[in-house]
């Protein structure tokens, strides 16, 4: 992490005060821990908040089946905070995103002034950098009017604060049903171990250069049971291409990663 400015200690009251005179700042910790504030356009041209543990902790919230824990990033080789299913899923579209080169949950509370003058703060769920250095900084709503009228004043006012810097804030949507189980099941496969042994991947991607149902592309190369994973591995990775709108089974067609099938962009899958 790279910062510019003395960290400031927090007030008694929990929370850091806001300078006289408007605009955004940053609340965020540095690598022993302590509570560093800036000005929000500083931070934001210095700070590696990919890099950042969480500014504050994940709620828990009881009776509620899914907690907090940590999602294993394909990305950046580490765990990133995730605070509800909902985060988790969003996290897995950024991982599979080729132009994402970092991830972090939680990593900076925003603070700025409302037009009485009065403190307000908020702590965007997740935080994406993008391989041209711009950020994503969003929230993951289990449903559209998840946090009322407070989360969309916020959302506002984080949207403005990302907007002046030219990155970008988003409520991410929840994904349909099909795709959301589509993506958990090959984020089961995301990790390098699921290569497979030398020379298999090149056999894989060859099979499919040109699209054919799964288990037909499979049972060309070897045994299933030894190249399914390989071929989940590459088409988590975007290496090969599939329909994820349906429901993946044995005869669904997979194809290279520039395939524009079945009505959709090679991006897609």
């Amino acid at each position: 992490m790279n910062s510019t400015g003395a960290a400031r200690p927090r007030s008694r009251a929990g929370r850091a005060a806001v300078d006289q005179g408007g605009g955004f700042e940053a609340v965020f910790l540095d690598p022993v821990g302590q509570a560093v504030q800036q000005r929000w356009t500083d931070a934001a041209m210095t700070v590696a908040f990919e890099d950042l543990a969480p500014v504050s902790a994940f709620p828990v919230v009881p009776g509620r089946r899914w907690g907090p824990g940590l999602w294993w990033s394909a990305t950046t080789g580490r765990h990133v905070a995730a605070g509800s299913n909902a985060m988790r899923t969003q996290l897995m579209v950024l991982d599979r995103d080729p132009d994402v080169t970092g991830l972090a949950g939680r990593p900076v509370r925003l603070l700025w002034r409302d037009d009485r003058g009065r403190v307000r703060s908020w702590v965007p769920q997740l935080f994406a950098r993008y391989r041209d250095g711009t950020g994503l900084l969003a929230d993951c709503p289990s449903h559209p009017e998840a946090g009322g009228d407070r989360a969309v004043k916020a959302a506002e006012a984080v949207d403005a604060a990302c907007e002046e810097i030219g990155w970008t804030y988003r409520r991410l949507a929840p994904l349909g049903d099909v795709l959301a189980a589509n993506l958990k099941w090959l984020a089961g496969y995301r990790h390098p171990r699921n290569a497979g042994r030398p020379g298999l991947t090149p056999a894989v991607l060859e099979s499919f250069a040109r699209p054919r149902p799964l288990l037909e592309g499979v049972e060309a190369v070897g045994d299933p049971i030894e190249v399914l994973p390989v071929v989940f591995h590459a088409l988590w990775h975007r290496r090969l291409t599939t329909d994820l709108e349906a429901p993946l089974h044995e005869c669904v067609l997979v194809g290279p990663r520039d395939w524009n099938g079945l009505g959709k962009t090679g991006g897609a899958g």
